[in-house]
């Protein structure tokens, strides 16, 4: 494995882990109430604008995603949107990468 692959790999996995400690820090203080955390994502400017910047470029990563499957025939790559959904652009985007520069 290259290193840069090892480089993508270990990105998908640390933006995987560390922001599911924010979370389930956020869960345990608050109990899991998906609406409450959607509210506090929302609770000023900021934090709405960085909602809507995440929401865009998981919606860009996915039609990138779609667009490069239908050409290149990766269809392993598609796990890389349900992690980007569920699990986070930091984790998806750098995953997706990781399953893009296999060897062929």
């Amino acid at each position: 494995m290259s290193l840069l692959r090892m480089i993508y790999l270990a990105l998908a996995l640390w933006g995987a882990v560390h922001p599911m400690g924010y979370f389930i820090a956020w869960f345990r203080q608050n109990g899991f109430d998906i609406g409450a955390m959607v509210d506090a994502w929302h609770v000023n400017a900021a934090t709405s604008g960085l909602v809507w910047d995440l929401t865009i470029a998981a919606i860009a990563l996915t039609v990138w995603i779609v667009a490069e499957v239908a050409v290149r025939r990766n269809f392993v790559a598609l796990i890389a949107i349900p992690a980007t959904f569920l699990i986070g652009v930091s984790c998806g985007l750098p995953l997706y990468l990781f399953l893009r520069t296999r060897p062929v």
